[in-house]
Order: C-alpha cells, then sequence, then structure tokens
C-alpha cells in the first residue's frame, strides 16, 4: 500500500512475528526501491527482514529480470511467482485470436487480463515451443512451469487449475529433468514476443 508508510507496514510485520502469529512476511509485486528500502529499514530497527516477494513472472512476462530479481538475489529474498503460465496462453490452447475456446479465460469475465497476449506473433511463437515440449517429453504448460522454476531467484510458483488434471500436469512439472539446454532454447524462442 503506497499510502501507507513502509515504516508502519515492516513494524507490523516485526510485532506479528514477534506475537508467534507468523514466522516469516513477505511482499507483493514491490519493485526493487521498495525492496531494497524494506530490507534496509527492518535491519537497521533489528526487525524481521521480507523473505519473499510475490510478482507475476512467465516466459512471457519478464518485466522482474531488470531489477527485481537482481536485487532480491543480493538481499536473500525468494520469489514466488504467479501467472508463470501467463493467463493460461503458455498451455497453448490459444492457437489463433479468432478461435478462443468458450471455457477459457479469454472467452469469460477475466479477458482484459490475457487480451495483450493474444497477438498472432505470441500465439504463434508459443505453438513453436511444442516440438521442444516433445523433446523433453512433457505437455507444453509443465515445459513453462519447468523454466519458471528453473530460473535464479524463483523459489516457487502459483498456478491456478479448473480441473483436477489441471492439478496433476502441473504438479509433475516440480519433478522434470529437462536440460538446462533445452530450458534455454524455449526461453530463447519466447523472449522476442515477451514483455519487460
Amino acid at each position: 500500500d503506497e499510502n501507507t508508510p513502509l515504516e508502519e507496514t515492516c513494524a507490523a510485520m516485526a510485532d506479528t512475528i514477534r506475537s508467534g502469529k507468523v514466522h516469516y512476511w513477505g511482499a507483493s509485486e514491490w519493485s526493487a526501491d521498495q525492496i531494497a528500502h524494506a530490507v534496509s529499514l527492518c535491519r537497521s530497527e533489528g526487525w524481521p527482514v521480507p523473505i519473499s516477494n510475490q510478482p507475476q513472472y512467465s516466459m512471457l512476462w519478464r518485466e522482474i529480470e531488470k531489477r527485481v530479481l537482481p536485487v532480491s538475489g543480493e538481499l536473500g529474498l525468494g520469489q514466488v511467482v504467479w501467472s508463470p503460465l501467463a493467463q493460461g496462453v503458455l498451455t497453448g490452447k490459444y492457437v489463433t485470436p479468432d478461435d478462443i475456446p468458450t471455457d477459457s479465460r479469454a472467452a469469460g469475465g477475466d479477458k482484459d487480463f490475457v487480451t495483450w497476449l493474444l497477438k498472432p506473433e505470441v500465439l504463434d511463437a508459443v505453438q513453436a515451443m511444442r516440438p521442444l515440449a516433445e523433446e523433453a517429453g512433457c505437455t507444453l504448460p509443465q515445459l513453462a512451469l519447468r523454466w519458471a522454476l528453473r530460473q535464479p531467484g524463483v523459489s516457487s510458483v502459483i498456478v491456478g487449475a479448473t480441473k483436477p488434471e489441471h492439478v496433476d500436469d502441473n504438479v509433475a512439472a516440480a519433478d522434470l529433468d529437462v536440460p538446462d539446454e533445452l530450458l534455454q532454447r524455449a526461453g530463447d524462442l519466447l523472449e522476442p514476443v515477451a514483455a519487460g
């Protein structure tokens, strides 16, 4: 909350930890400057420092690579990233902007969150990843999740699912043994169409 002084936020987190109500604290969508300021303030006051940040991050949204990941790495914060499947686009279910599955996020009330990704060049790049997923012996969502999980500084991913089989597919990504070189190729393939 940019309207609340950072001192109040950090002090409240310290009080909550001291009272035993929580063990650790983290932030969500904080900039590199906010993270650095909070850690510096907490250290100077003897308060517990934040241990995590929860930013948006995927092969198609890489904004945090510029400053948040490096600063967090220096200060010891892990990233628990949300939307690692880019609102479902990295599942490969969207093939063209004109053929949106009726049961998808892009067809429903959340379409404003995904519309910016439904460009032919983005969808074509995602479809071009299919041979890489086949080479890795996994699904497109698993490849995208494994890529995110292998990025330096990423501690975990937050995924959503509409069907039980999606949960099973997503969880399997944690145990995949995908060569770094293949993950690099997948990331390089999508980098030209990624935001950030």
